[in-house]
């Protein structure tokens, strides 16, 4: 496939291309262009002239362009679905619930464009203003750039391109290496539903060339990232000179919290869903590390392994799949590492462990120390580790033990101690009775601490991605006595 730059689908400038695989099987899907400086300069140039025409565009054209997209997107909804679980991994159940979300975030944003309001304020709170009125009005920033993650491609996407759409930007999209060609065929069909020319770009090839292209350009007014920890790092330290607005979402090491008084089946069944069999364990929120209370810790071990054993792992393509491949064998690999590290430390074994190619066994661990790497920094993959605790303040410390505070969850049937967790835990959402893997696209997402910084959902992204702009006009108000000027 080609890349999409100034409306028009390209090579790169200097011919050279990506291999996109199957991590399932190797087989070449295709291949897409690997952009060059040259590329990227004359994407950010269109951007430029771009935003200024969608500035200009009504909410009512950008909200229908997005309506129009997302009617297509749902006729073409099981080819994009089968095209994502060849490059992606992801189980095709899996991928038709990600192409789902996806039309309900971009019909989302398309209403939401109807609705980016002001502000008005009259000054009489200040002697001297009676007569002055004030009001504020947001504006599109200009010209986005959308880093986007193979974990959860199309969805994220959305996020990101129909938020910059609907609040009158132009838009950069640099889809993930790996896995790019769902979007490239999203991108055609925003192309047919009349985004003005420019208005929506799609530059393939490396975080080292695009991303820190686009994150040093001064053409670029704000970045939103969706990626690891470093990676948000590097792309913040580029974009501090130009001063440009950085939203990231990072990395998680999301805990959850099991007390004595918990469902068992229920919470085993979480954490399967919110981490072994759910985006192949590639999820920034997913269950990164359980904790359960002493006196049910063997039972609920005994319990997660013999659910972890049952899953299927296999083609993603086929129905009955649970667990597809990871995104690349260099990924299972990092991940069997991690499983290794903590055995090497005093981990024990309870399901799975094993790695064939870019396929990891769902796997369930307990004795875990806490100096292993996968309780210290984020295993991408599905691995579970499971601790005991005693008491709810050590259980805390331990949950808050981590440089980073995505999600986490608690299972309790006592209300107290539910808020109790919301209150003390240093995260950026808790889920009470499932796992910390929850993402509902109206709701306010995002981290803290090196989790990152910004709220993404259909509200709150287009707050980050426009300006608030204040005016003031004088001698407007004749309602108050005359008391000044």
């Amino acid at each position: 496939m080609k890349m999409l730059i100034d409306s028009a689908w390209v090579d790169s400038s200097d011919r050279s291309v990506r291999e996109v695989v199957n991590s399932a099987n190797n087989d070449l899907i295709d291949t897409v262009p690997a952009a060059t400086a040259s590329d990227l300069k004359k994407a950010v140039n269109a951007a430029r002239g771009a935003k200024i025409r969608m500035a200009e565009l009504p909410a009512h054209e950008r909200a229908a362009v997005l309506f129009r997209c997302a009617d297509v997107m749902e006729k073409r909804r099981e080819e994009l679905s089968l095209l994502l679980a060849r490059e992606n991994g992801k189980p095709i159940r899996q991928t038709r619930e990600e192409l789902a979300a996806a039309i309900r975030i971009f019909r989302g944003f398309g209403e939401e464009a109807k609705r980016i309001f002001g502000k008005s304020m009259s000054l009489d709170m200040v002697p001297g203003m009676e007569h002055h009125f004030a009001f504020t009005i947001r504006r599109p920033v200009g010209v986005v750039a959308a880093i986007v993650p193979f974990n959860y491609p199309v969805e994220l996407y959305a996020h990101k391109a129909a938020a910059a759409l609907a609040a009158g930007n132009a838009v950069i999209v640099k889809p993930p290496s790996d896995c790019p060609l769902t979007l490239l065929h999203i991108a055609e069909i925003l192309e047919g539903a009349g985004v003005p020319r420019a208005a929506h770009q799609m530059v393939t090839g490396t975080g080292q060339v695009v991303g820190e292209y686009l994150a040093r350009e001064e053409g670029i007014d704000l970045i939103s990232l969706t990626g690891s920890t470093p990676v948000g790092q590097r792309i913040s330290r580029l974009a501090a000179d130009t001063l440009k607005k950085v939203h990231l979402e990072l990395g998680g090491s999301d805990a959850t919290i099991i007390c004595a008084d918990a469902d068992l089946e229920e919470a085993a069944e979480a954490v399967i869903l919110g981490r072994l069999a759910r985006g192949n364990g590639q999820i920034c929120c997913a269950v990164k590390r359980v904790f359960v209370a002493e006196a049910i810790h063997d039972k609920y071990v005994k319990i997660l392994s013999e659910k972890a054993k049952k899953l299927i792992v296999g083609d993603p393509l086929d129905e009955q799949t649970d667990v597809g491949p990871l995104i690349t064998e260099s990924a299972a690999k990092d991940v069997e590492n991690d499983i290794q590290n903590a055995v090497s430390l005093g981990a024990r074994i309870r399901a799975g462990g094993g790695r064939r190619g870019a396929f990891i066994e769902p796997t369930v661990l307990e004795t875990v120390p806490p100096e292993a790497k996968m309780m210290k920094e984020e295993t991408f993959g599905p691995v579970v580790p499971v601790i005991p605790f005693r008491t709810m303040d050590e259980v805390v410390g331990l949950a808050n033990n981590t440089p980073y505070g995505l999600q986490s969850s608690v299972f309790t049937n006592d209300l107290t101690t539910a808020l109790d967790m919301a209150y003390r835990l240093d995260v950026g959402g808790l889920i009470v009775n499932w796992s910390s893997a929850v993402r509902v696209e109206n709701l306010p997402f995002g981290g803290v601490k090196m989790s990152g910084h910004g709220r993404e959902s259909i509200h709150d992204t287009l707050l980050e991605m426009t300006e608030q702009k204040t005016v003031i006009i004088y001698n407007a108000l004749s309602v108050f006595n005359k008391t000044g000027q």
